[in-house]
């Protein structure tokens, strides 16, 4: 871990907007339990993907992806410095 400022654009509830000393643009930064709540719903809304189209449905697969890629990157970075998740862990889905 290391401390670094960041430039705060807005720090609104699950909206904050900031910028990395090594980014060019900012970012939004998610709250755990809101990407764990994301990542959730989406793979909920993927059960049901034979109802879209192929395209669609491929479309879906890929945000499913990269928000449980994010979410275990998320996960991984709590549990290197012993961090409690905001969130029970208890399915895949």
């Amino acid at each position: 871990m290391r401390k670094e400022q960041v430039e705060i654009y807005s720090d609104a509830s699950n909206a904050a907007v900031l910028r990395h000393p090594d980014r060019h643009f900012p970012g939004c930064l998610v709250q755990g339990d809101t990407l764990h709540g994301l990542k959730q719903s989406v793979r909920r809304v993927q059960r049901s993907a034979h109802l879209l189209d192929e395209e669609a449905a491929a479309d879906l697969a890929d945000v499913a992806d990269h928000l449980e890629s994010l979410l275990n990157h998320y996960k991984t970075v709590l549990a290197a410095h012993a961090i409690k998740l905001p969130f029970t862990d208890t399915s895949n889905g």
